[in-house]
């Protein structure tokens, strides 16, 4: 019998690297406000509670609120046409859909990203693989808020008892214990295992394949 039915991922750092894009659109905004740009390994840090928080942390201290603002429109303007041209599913990632689509487990996709870009780029690189995707938008608050799961999991009519988060950040792990998940925390993403480890991730996996004899 398994333990779960409903597998629910993160995005970013999860299924998809998509740092380069996210770095490349986050420089592209911050050069066009006259801001000095960041490295990969900072953008890395910056990355998991949203694209806000994001630019928030990447142009300089003391910036206005209207200036981080600016460098937000800049940096999504850039994003929507450039997000798909370095971004690449983790190996073993297409596998580890298709073996639980073909298993019967139902899937979602719960990210910070905005809800559009979500939509887009979960249906660019995996198709029909996933039976829902909520992103950031209105009425539902950004992770480690539960809002986003519970709105899954009505979907989905699963139950938190038979659902588990997949995600690489301590917001996952917290997501996940927001709204009485298990949590796997990932460690091919922007995150460290001791980081996972120290917000107490249930499980840990190193490789995609991993998952599959974690859920029997």
């Amino acid at each position: 019998m398994k333990k779960f039915d409903t597998v629910i991922f993160d995005l970013d750092g999860t299924l998809l690297n998509s740092l380069e894009d996210l770095c490349d659109s986050t420089n592209a905004a911050l050069k066009e406000m006259g801001y000095p740009i960041r490295t990969l390994d900072e953008i890395r840090i910056f990355v998991g509670n949203g694209v806000w928080k994001l630019i928030e942390r990447a142009v300089p201290n003391h910036s206005s609120k209207e200036d981080v603002g600016r460098c937000f429109r800049l940096f999504e303007t850039h994003y929507e046409k450039n997000k798909e041209n370095k971004t690449r599913p983790y190996e073993g990632i297409v596998e580890l859909l298709q073996a639980l689509k073909k298993q019967g487990y139902k899937t979602a996709v719960i990210s910070n990203k905005y809800h559009e870009a979500v939509c887009a780029l979960t249906a660019h690189y995996f198709g029909n693989f996933f039976d829902v995707s909520v992103g950031e938008k209105e009425g539902i608050p950004k992770k480690p808020a539960p809002d986003g799961i519970k709105t899954v999991l009505k979907s989905l009519n699963s139950d938190s008892q038979n659902a588990i988060m997949v995600g690489d950040s301590d917001v996952d792990i917290l997501t996940a214990k927001n709204a009485g998940l298990k949590s796997v925390g990932v460690t091919w993403g922007f995150r460290t295992k001791e980081l996972l480890k120290k917000v107490g991730a249930d499980y840990i996996i190193d490789e995609p394949k991993a998952l599959l004899d974690l859920l029997q």
